[in-house]
């Protein structure tokens, strides 16, 4: 006798249910991981920006350029101190020169400028009240004439980067609830479709537990398939933003992109389980009558 062919059902873990359910979760896992990408960079680039803010510190015209560097020294050690920079009279007067296109000596008949220290604070200093401690911790110094910095630019920068912080925030907030309710759907619509076979299984004796059992790891394994695609996406991007620029490094690390990878793949399966688990439960409380009315 002629043997008629197997069919395989759509229960296998490459069946289109599969694949659809996968790339469904896997947008919406890649939504998020680009909200938690962006929540995280901002605080790399708050403090890059922070860092990047310095005041001067002017000394005096008899200063010896020993004691300058002495004191630079001294400062370097201190805990609110990122980088310092030396800058001597004769530096000033060039810079200036340079950024004037003529030279103040020549109608001054002297060097007006004086030696100088540029500090950049480290990140958690960088707002007015701490540098107003910096202030009068360091005119201590009796080489010291004058501390220079723009307040109303420092409290600029922290008022926009708090905004920008706390929008951040709530976004990733918002959105966290619309892609659980977004795979959720996804998932409860492919449960949906087996709700009878679900039904079969528990006439024939089966526990919740075994019933359960296949389509939690179903969707789970959906999750995980999802969450490394979303994660390739995610980590291809960031790749060739830092190629494109290199400074960006600075901003987007590895320690960032770490946690934004942990995290996707953390969704992808604790989201897809629950939901799951709930939806399963749900159709294994119905009777069969009602089955038919949803």
């Amino acid at each position: 006798m002629e043997k008629k062919p197997k069919h395989k059902g759509g229960s296998g873990l490459l069946d289109m249910q599969f694949v659809t359910s996968s790339v469904s979760i896997m947008l919406v896992l890649l939504l998020l991981g680009l909200v938690v990408f962006f929540v995280l960079t901002a605080r790399n680039l708050s403090d890059y920006v922070r860092e990047n803010i310095s005041f001067s510190i002017l000394l005096s015209d008899d200063t010896k350029e020993a004691d300058a560097l002495k004191l630079q020294k001294r400062l370097d050690r201190e805990p609110f101190v990122k980088e310092t920079q030396y800058i001597s009279k004769r530096q000033a007067l060039e810079e200036q020169t340079e950024a004037m296109g003529t030279d103040p000596q020549e109608f001054l008949g002297y060097n007006p400028f004086r030696p100088s220290i540029e500090i950049k604070l480290r990140a958690d200093y960088a707002n007015s009240d701490s540098i107003d401690k910096i202030e009068k911790q360091v005119r201590q110094n009796s080489d010291i004439q004058d501390v220079l910095y723009r307040k109303e630019l420092i409290d600029a920068v922290n008022d926009n980067i708090r905004n920008i912080s706390l929008t951040l925030l709530a976004l990733a907030v918002v959105l966290a609830f619309i892609s659980f309710a977004l795979i959720n759907n996804t998932i409860r619509l492919a449960i949906y479709s087996r709700r009878f076979l679900i039904h079969t299984m528990k006439l024939v004796g089966a526990s919740w537990g075994f019933i359960r059992r296949p389509f939690l790891l179903k969707n789970v394994w959906s999750g995980v398939v999802a969450a490394a695609v979303a994660d390739a996406i995610l980590l291809g991007a960031a790749y060739w933003a830092v190629s494109y620029e290199a400074e960006l490094l600075r901003v987007i690390t590895p320690g960032v992109m770490l946690v934004v990878c942990g995290s996707v793949l953390l969704c992808g399966v604790v989201i897809t389980w629950l939901c799951a688990y709930f939806s399963m439960n749900k159709y294994l409380k119905m009777k069969a009558n009602a089955l038919y009315y949803i």
